[in-house]
């Protein structure tokens, strides 16, 4: 990479940008092919892969079930290096063509969900659990979810891209995002000296969107390497929060769901027989 590069009056995409995504980025929307996706026996019909973001979902969806609710649902896996997620179907359920995305044939008419932070919000209210009905707890709750929601580009899209999979290492894109990671791990730390869980003394959707991002990293889960180069260990009341997270049969469960070394698909509980987790 030139250390001389001068951006042109107008950008233009003249040639991909090299790293392993080259082959997938795009400067325009829509779908590049046609494909039916696969639908299964479930009302819920879920379409992801196992990065942070659709981690999420099928974490809420495990829990949901460890709790009794009637949530069962068939996950398909979607490859986004292979351009999965710019099949005509998948698009026609997420025109962002980003996982996770949800179908809901629960109802007369199929209800298309994309965005994981709306996913979370659907199934929660959809089963009444994870999220307050009301009151200073509810919102507290949409607070934090939308504080992760709003920080994942920081931590994926920026420190990760950069210091994981970008071609070549570029010091000032590592440290600017490092230290965007840092802050955020330090609001999560000091809302967690004082609080349980992000949104008070109640598990909620809150958590189940943070861990997958501030729990993997704490844990050593994510980007190798990341969690001795942005030191960790100093934040103790987030390591705490996380184990505990990580203790729970479901989201070690939802963890799996469509990992390319778990559970590609996901149809019933039996399927985690035998699978180590």
């Amino acid at each position: 990479m030139a250390d001389d590069y001068t951006p042109p009056k107008v950008w233009t995409w003249d040639a991909p940008s090299g790293g392993q995504f080259a082959n997938i980025n795009r400067p325009v929307s829509g779908a590049t092919h046609e494909t039916a996706l696969p639908v299964g026996e479930h009302p819920l019909q879920l379409y992801s892969l196992a990065t942070p973001n659709g981690q999420k979902v099928t974490i809420l969806l495990e829990e949901l079930l460890e709790a009794g609710h009637a949530a069962d649902y068939d996950a398909w896996f979607i490859d986004i290096g292979a351009g999965d997620q710019f099949g005509s179907d998948f698009v026609a359920i997420n025109p962002n063509s980003k996982i996770p995305a949800l179908l809901d044939r629960s109802g007369p008419q199929p209800v298309r969900v994309f965005e994981s932070g709306s996913i979370l919000i659907h199934l929660a209210e959809k089963f009444g659990a994870f999220l307050p009905a009301s009151g200073p707890a509810r919102t507290e709750t949409f607070n934090w979810l939308n504080w992760q929601m709003g920080s994942a580009p920081f931590i994926g899209g920026g420190f990760g891209h950069f210091y994981q999979y970008a071609p070549v290492k570029i010091e000032y894109a590592i440290n600017r995002y490092a230290m965007e990671t840092k802050r955020l791990l330090d609001v999560a730390d000091k809302r967690l000296a004082v609080s349980r869980y992000l949104a008070g003394d109640e598990l909620t959707i809150a958590d189940f969107a943070a861990f997958p991002w501030l729990g993997g990293l704490s844990l050593g889960l994510s980007y190798a390497g990341a969690d001795t180069f942005l030191a960790l260990h100093e934040y103790e009341h987030l390591a705490r929060w996380a184990n505990e997270l990580y203790a729970r049969p479901a989201v070690k469960r939802g963890r799996k769901v469509n990992a390319r070394d778990g559970l590609r698909e996901r149809h019933a509980v039996s399927d985690f027989d035998g699978l180590e987790l």
